[in-house]
């Protein structure tokens, strides 16, 4: 999930962190009906074409959709509205920004979005004009976000999916899915043939992350009621020790092939080394063996039966999720999937089998991966073969930490370069350098061939890619925590964009017609710009009332 950028695990690092939002520029009232604007000429809008009506771009999750943009016209992309990002509730009440990470959906013209606070927006497209807010203020981790199918917006709060009018934003149906206080959901729902599907996670910002007893559960609702239909339980019985132990957890909604089969991509076990470990427990030994099914690929039928799963890291010691959403397509002939998380591995499965083809480290690795495998039958007391203190990369925010996206052959990942000091009793590093740490990071594009699993491309980026990849045509845009919109050419990995946003951003980028829509709304104590929701499109002249220079 994305406190401050994801899910951090460092004792002590700030759920939301203050920030100024420069009063300039884009402006707006509490009314549901404002019009809000960044200054922009009109331009004709070009032929309909296939938009990003799902939060993965397609029930496969390849955030790859048909536009107008191309590597030669990328570069005319301007400003045509932006929309604010404010606080409610407590955050508002404590004088802090609000957060956004999400991809939004485009339906009908408009698009349908929701903010760290679970409150959900509706927006025109081509006018930038806000039809209705359902505010919900209900802090979460993130990314968040929405579906909207048939007319329905599904959304959840930290404690609830909810299903919302499209038209009006009237709440039609909530359902309470966490098991206890400790738990919440911090995912944009999956919708398939009737029906909708919520995973919560072990952490509840407003009481902790990976405390004893917190779980994670998917749930298949019935789309018209919010009756529970099935239920699936990622974590088995919390591996014997559930007053210590927790974790699991879906980030992103699952993937769905035709014949309405299941792929999801989950989170790691708790405790774990970032957050230091429980009196008398190092290195995970409160919940030795595997931990299924945390970090782990898993196929189930549409009635929730398990066909398959492929854990990437048992008995995982170090934040190592593997939590994107799997893509679904194909390779030498094959149907397979491919995922990547935290551990900055990329693999890819046979999607009949869960049979792994390929895996492919990416970015930058040190301390012991291998880890987990020493430590899987350790206990509190025998020796473990550990050093006494290693930078581990990837780290607390490291890897592959948004999704992932293909155009059929090429696979493309925004990969983030931080590691973190690390010893038997968690982080050797206060929260305040390991705050100062994250906008110093770098990162990295990567374009891996399919059928080989071999890099076809790398670029280097100055800061942290957290804003996924996604892609239309030869063109795949990801955006950096530092605040700026990149483009690149699919081929070659020629840089052909890179603007500047109105503030730091960890949000991915959704692509509608001549349209890229994009948020910029990280919480700070030095970004003091403008939390905005902007739209980009093809020709248009206008210019953001702030930028990050």
């Amino acid at each position: 999930m994305r406190h401050f950028v994801k899910r951090p695990a460092v004792a002590g690092v700030s759920l939301v962190v203050a920030a100024s939002l420069a009063a300039v520029g884009c402006s707006s009232s509490s009314n549901s009906t404002t019009v809000t604007t960044c200054s922009a000429k009109s331009v004709a809008a070009p032929a309909a074409t296939p938009g990003w009506t799902l939060p993965g771009g397609n029930l496969a999750n390849t955030r790859d959709v048909a536009s107008p943009i191309t590597s030669s016209n990328v570069s005319t992309l301007g400003v045509a509205w932006c929309v604010p990002v404010e606080s409610t509730g407590v955050t508002k009440a404590a004088g802090l920004a609000n957060g956004y990470a999400t991809t939004p959906v485009v339906v009908n013209g408009v698009v349908y979005t929701q903010d760290q606070e679970s409150n959900v927006m509706a927006i025109q497209l081509d006018t930038g004009r806000v039809l209705w807010t359902h505010t919900y203020n209900s802090l979460n981790g993130g990314p968040d976000g929405v579906n909207v199918v048939g007319g329905t917006v599904y959304a959840a709060t930290d404690s609830a999916a909810v299903a919302l009018s499209a038209a009006t934003g009237r709440q039609l149906w909530s359902r309470t899915l966490i098991g206890n206080d400790l738990e919440g959901i911090d995912m944009a729902p999956g919708y398939n043939d009737g029906t909708v599907y919520v995973s919560t996670v072990p952490v509840n910002p407003n009481k902790g992350e990976y405390l004893g007893g917190a779980k994670a559960t998917l749930w298949a609702l019935n789309a018209a009621t919010g009756a529970p239909k099935w239920s699936w339980d990622e974590v088995q019985n919390l591996w014997g020790n559930p007053g210590l132990n927790s974790g699991g957890g879906l980030w992103d909604p699952p993937s769905f092939d035709a014949q309405g089969n299941l792929y999801i991509g989950i989170a790691n076990p708790g405790p774990i080394g970032q957050g230091g470990w429980p009196k008398g427990y190092p290195w995970g030994t409160s919940r030795p063996g595997p931990d299924l099914y945390t970090d782990s690929v898993v196929k189930l039928s549409p009635k929730g039966k398990l066909l398959w799963y492929y854990q990437l890291t048992p008995h995982d010691l170090f934040d190592w999720d593997l939590q994107n959403s799997p893509v679904l397509t194909t390779a030498n002939g094959q149907q397979v999937v491919i995922d990547g998380g935290k551990a900055g591995i990329l693999i890819e499965l046979n999607a009949q089998t869960g049979k792994l083809l390929w895996k492919l480290p990416v970015g930058v690795h040190s301390g012991p991966s291998n880890a987990g495998l020493i430590t899987e039958n350790a206990t509190p007391t025998s020796p473990i073969a550990l050093p006494a203190k290693f930078e581990l990369e990837p780290g607390v925010f490291g890897g592959v930490e948004s999704q992932l996206a293909t155009n059929g052959s090429t696979t493309f990942a925004a990969v983030n370069d931080l590691g973190v000091p690390l010893s038997v009793k968690g982080v050797t590093e206060s929260s305040a350098a390991f705050e100062a740490s994250i906008p110093k990071a770098t990162g990295e594009m990567i374009a891996v061939n399919q059928d080989t699993g071999k890099i076809e491309w790398d670029d280097n980026l100055p800061s942290s890619p957290y804003g996924a990849a996604t892609i239309t045509n030869n063109v795949v845009f990801t955006t950096t925590y530092n605040g700026h919109l990149y483009a690149f050419n699919a081929t070659t990995g020629a840089i052909l964009l890179n603007t500047p946003l109105s503030a730091q951003t960890n949000a991915p980028v959704a692509i509608d017609g001549d349209y890229v829509i994009t948020g910029a709304a990280v919480p700070s104590l030095t970004a003091h710009n403008q939390a905005l929701i902007i739209a980009y499109r093809l020709g248009a002249k206008g210019k953001l009332p702030d930028t990050v220079g």
